[in-house]
Parts: C-alpha cells; sequence; structure tokens
C-alpha cells in the first residue's frame, strides 16, 4: 500500500459516536471506548471480540500481549499495524474480560458494519469464534471454518483463531502461523487478479514467530 490515508469523515464521525457512546450498559464500566484504528484504505480490516484491560486503559485496540502477538504474525507476512484495520465487535471492555452478551454486540453492530462499509476491506479477518458468528451466522466457528474463504455479501471473510487463544494453548500457535500465511497467499491472489483495480477510500514471517511465543 502507498501512503497512509487518514480516516475519511464518515469515519471520524462514526469514531466519534462511539467514543460518547450509551447505548449498552458497558459505557458504564468502561474507562475509554476503542473505535478501532487504520487506514481508511486498507486492504484488510481485523476483527476481534472486544478491548481488554490495556485497551480500556489507551483507547487502541490489541495493544496488550494478543497484540503483540498479532503484530509480529502481521510482520511474518510482510505487513505491519499501520497497513490493516484492527477494530472488535464491542467497542467497550465487557467487565473482568467476560465474553460480551448478544444485546452488547447487537448494539454496537452498525458501527461495526459502517466501518466494514466505509473502508471497503478486500478482506475481512474475523478472529475467535464471536467476531465469527457475529458476521457470518451462529453456524460457524473458529475450530471448524478457521483459515477458509468465505462470502457474506460482497465481502470476503476469513475466519481464525483469536491471537490470544496461542497464549492458553500453545499447539494452536502453529495453526494460526499456517492460517496467516494463507491470507498472504489470498491477498496476493486478489491482487494478482486485479492488478490496476484501485482502492476506494470512500466506498458507494517466519518460524522465529512460533519459537518467540514458544
Amino acid at each position: 500500500m502507498s501512503e497512509k490515508s487518514p480516516l475519511s469523515s464518515e469515519l471520524q464521525l462514526i469514531h466519534s459516536k462511539i467514543l460518547e457512546c450509551t447505548k449498552c450498559e458497558l459505557h458504564k464500566s468502561r474507562t475509554k471506548a476503542v473505535p478501532g484504528e487504520g487506514p481508511r484504505d486498507a486492504r484488510i480490516m481485523f476483527v476481534g471480540e472486544g478491548p481488554g484491560q490495556n485497551e480500556d486503559e489507551q483507547g487502541r485496540p490489541f495493544v496488550g500481549a494478543a497484540g503483540k502477538f498479532l503484530t509480529e504474525l502481521l510482520e511474518s507476512i510482510g505487513l505491519k499495524r499501520s497497513d490493516v484495520f484492527i477494530t472488535n465487535i464491542v467497542k467497550c471492555r465487557p467487565p473482568n474480560n467476560r465474553a460480551p452478551r448478544k444485546s452488547e454486540i447487537e448494539a454496537c453492530n452498525t458501527y461495526l458494519q459502517s466501518q466494514i462499509r466505509l473502508i471497503n476491506p478486500r478482506i475481512v479477518c474475523a478472529l475467535g469464534t464471536p467476531a465469527i458468528t457475529t458476521l457470518m451466522g451462529e453456524e460457524y466457528s473458529a475450530s471448524r471454518h478457521h483459515g477458509k474463504s468465505l462470502t457474506k455479501g460482497e465481502v470476503t471473510i476469513i475466519p481464525m483463531y483469536h491471537p490470544a487463544a496461542a497464549l492458553y494453548d500453545a499447539s494452536l500457535k502453529e495453526t494460526i502461523f499456517h492460517d496467516f500465511q494463507l491470507l498472504k497467499q489470498m491477498l496476493e491472489n486478489t491482487e494478482t487478479l486485479n492488478p490496476s483495480t484501485p482502492k476506494s477510500s470512500e466506498p458507494s514471517g517466519s518460524k522465529q514467530t512460533l519459537e518467540k511465543w514458544a
């Protein structure tokens, strides 16, 4: 990707609404809402579950241990965090890092769908089963569908295990690493098929990674 684009005015408006949102109970216990970050013309969007303690304190997504692992996974396929857009299905931290409730996910879903529409990424990576079911439906999960290319409307969605899963189950590290290699291949394939198609800004690695986290 060339020079990184700032957020469009529409995205800035969405993010401003997220920062002030009171649509569900999560706003009562949050420190900071976490809209997401990345260029408005990102080719890839990563959608996780929700902010943790570090994210809640800093107002940025994936800045804890799982975020550090995500950064290294991106580097293993030649990408930087600044190349991709990162967000979550809920923008405020659930108390005690519990799983977000259906009502909370639904309250945030209009924000997520607006982000996808405005950024118009070539690929959306759904990290973890909550993100996968939110984007694809209840019958989808990380264990059954990780690494597969799925389609929802005009959006290509790749389900993946959440990077945090590998921090608790080391056996998943190689699986996640392999899925990122598949992501790299899929991205290269889309660019080969559409080499001169500009990315609209306003739409209508290596084994060292595994060893370091072993």
